[in-house]
């Protein structure tokens, strides 16, 4: 069962590790507890990067799956509600207005 809920998201981010150096990576969902990637990952299970996200800054998170084309990373801290309220706000996905043409 999962401790938070996700919530959907189209992110990229930065991510710093001390073997690879600075990876981008796309945050496809996110919860207070973690977030998943999708594309290219060059991480394998245990490593860490860090990483800034809007609102929160700085935070360290660790990889505990991938399978194909994604990966799962988990935050060493939780991030507090108004803070992760106020972060998914500029983490949303942006949909194109399409208009019916008669």
């Amino acid at each position: 069962m999962r401790r938070a809920a996700r919530h959907r998201a189209d992110y990229t981010a930065i991510t710093e590790s001390k073997h690879l150096g600075d990876c981008p990576v796309h945050i496809v969902n996110i919860s207070a507890h973690g977030f998943m990637i999708e594309g290219d990952c060059p991480f394998t299970r245990g490593d860490r990067i860090n990483l800034r996200l809007p609102k929160i800054g700085r935070i360290e998170a660790y990889m505990i799956w991938s399978v194909e084309q994604r990966a799962g990373f988990q935050f060493e801290r939780v991030i507090r509600l108004p803070d992760f309220l106020a972060m998914i706000e500029d983490m949303k996905p942006k949909y194109s207005s399409l208009r019916a043409v008669s």
